[in-house]
């Protein structure tokens, strides 16, 4: 038995679908009973689904991270591609942190050094790869490393020189502060928490 592959379609008028001719009656009889176009993405949907479609796929909902409000169907990617507080890690050193904060990071992590100890140089973490591509392998005794550039130099036996005491002062000031401020405001939470639970 051959099948006609040239059947004439006509389009539905409920579902704009190309359904063959000799079965768009019985089609569009079934489709305008059973199914319903949604209003949001123009998909087809059974009608006794159409609300539960809505709110699993389109309703409003705020991010738990950012409080960004979005539809439910794009909560997930949001969440896992560019949700601000989404937590990432430095690759300098796989600290954990939210993304907004990353860039700010990474700036401060990627100046740090660490020796090399094929050359005996201290490198970059930011240029630890490409380092690692063109290192030769042979000790550069006569390079400074990033540390001494800048550096005075000071004589074999001199005593060195002490850090002035105003800042040890400060040190401790602003930690008596903090220790301060940390007492307070659990007094304050506690307080907050003991009137909340009394109403």
């Amino acid at each position: 038995m051959e099948i006609a592959s040239d059947e004439t379609t006509r389009i539905c008028n409920h579902c704009d679908r190309a359904i063959p001719s000799s079965n768009i009656d019985l089609h569009y009889a079934h489709c305008s009973r059973n199914l319903e176009k949604c209003n949001v993405c123009g998909d087809m949907v059974p009608i006794r689904h159409a609300k539960e479609h809505f709110l699993n796929t389109h309703a409003p909902v705020a991010c738990s991270l950012c409080s960004a409000t979005m539809e439910r169907g794009n909560l997930d990617i949001h969440k896992g591609e560019s949700c601000p507080q989404r937590i990432v890690n430095c690759e300098f050193c796989e600290f954990p942190l939210p993304a907004i904060d990353l860039a700010e990071h990474q700036e401060v992590c990627g100046n740090r050094t660490e020796m090399c100890y094929q050359c005996n140089r201290y490198i970059r973490l930011r240029e630890r790869y490409n380092h690692a591509s063109r290192c030769t392998g042979i000790a550069e005794n006569n390079v400074e490393s990033s540390r001494d550039v800048g550096a005075p130099k000071r004589e074999q036996g001199a005593p060195r020189r002490q850090p002035p005491e105003y800042s040890r002062k400060r040190l401790i000031f602003t930690i008596a502060v903090t220790g301060i401020a940390v007492l307070f405001g659990s007094l304050f939470f506690q307080k907050k928490a003991e009137a909340i639970q009394v109403h």
